[in-house]
């Protein structure tokens, strides 16, 4: 499977690389070739996920992305955002995000965004969607950039994406980003083995407790689907909200044949947490710990409301774990 990652590595360092040697350049287009109806100033109209029309710049320069899922995307596309929003429980931007976005001003969670720090920054181009409570203040942010809310919740991951990347003039370098990702998903999928149909459960722990996170179509649940791997009963179907928390005495309900754990921070925390979850005498009664099949992951990949960064990394622990 190496190749398989090599893969999709390449293809997403080739689409970060249009923006590594020339920051300012950092939000041009295809050469307009993905450009709807426009005027001499440069700008095109847009429909959005809530149905507004946006007038949106050809080649935005200054784009602030008020989501997890925008940034993601945005910095996939080769775009560096002069503004980002802080991950889940994180000071900065997610930390799998930190290294391509480390010259991003925070100015929002997902729960609100600092008005002041956004007006600052003079952006020719905000993004956002459903994902955060900011889409509540979209009035006032139009009133200092043209804002696009790019997808609505619970929406798929790769709608998603190609809804951020055509407001950003780059639909056909997301076309070109998703072709690589199913090549390497297919490829994937073709080397699981005896792990094919496998059970695969996904948490969070955080206070002493997992979450279950991963439901439905978004990034996690999405790959999980495409690989034709099973969750357990609990994890099926969409989820009533990012996370849903589970009491540690029904923890047999997160149980699998494997378990992928995280945080919301790095995979050293979630060493930390899976020493503290290893303590809990019920969580080694879990078949997925006995069988020495719990996988430490990037929590912050996993559990953002990510896009095709977060999904490369997925399939990439997937894909070591499961299909080595």
């Amino acid at each position: 499977m190496s190749s398989a990652r090599t893969s999709r590595r390449a293809v997403l360092t080739s689409a970060a690389a249009v923006a590594t040697g020339a920051l300012l350049l950092s939000g041009c287009g295809d050469d307009g070739k993905d450009a709807g109806t426009g005027d001499a100033a440069g700008t095109r109209a847009i429909t959005d996920a809530t149905g507004r029309k946006v007038e949106v710049p050809l080649a935005p320069t200054k784009v602030v992305a008020l989501s997890e899922p925008t940034l993601d995307a945005a910095l996939a596309l080769g775009v560096a955002p002069v503004g980002a929003t802080a991950g889940r429980g994180q000071q900065g931007v997610s930390t799998y995000l930190a290294d391509r976005a480390a010259e991003a001003q925070v100015v929002a969670t997902v729960a609100e965004a600092d008005m002041e720090k956004v007006a600052s920054l003079r952006p020719d181009l905000i993004l956002l969607d459903e994902t955060t409570a900011v889409k509540s203040e979209v009035s006032k942010l139009q009133a200092i950039a043209p804002t696009v809310v790019t997808a609505t919740l619970n929406e798929d991951w790769k709608t998603a994406f190609t809804a951020t990347a055509d407001a950003l003039n780059k639909r056909a370098d997301a076309e070109r980003i998703l072709t690589g990702f199913d090549a390497d998903v297919t490829a994937a999928k073709a080397g699981l083995g005896a792990n094919a149909g496998a059970v695969v459960s996904v948490v969070r722990w955080q206070n002493g407790a997992p979450s279950v996170v991963g439901k439905g179509v978004g990034h996690v649940g999405s790959t999980l689907t495409s690989l034709g791997l099973e969750r357990p009963a609990d994890q099926q179907g969409a989820s009533a909200g990012h996370s849903e928390p589970v009491s540690l005495e029904k923890l047999s309900t997160v149980d699998g044949d494997w378990l992928f754990f995280g945080t919301l921070g790095d995979r050293a925390d979630g060493e930390k947490a899976y020493a503290e979850a290893k303590k809990v005498p019920n969580f080694g009664r879990l078949k997925a710990e006995r069988a020495g099949r719990v996988v430490v992951v990037q929590g912050s990949a996993w559990n953002s409301a990510g896009g095709p960064l977060a999904a490369g990394i997925v399939l990439d622990d997937l894909t070591k774990a499961l299909a080595p």
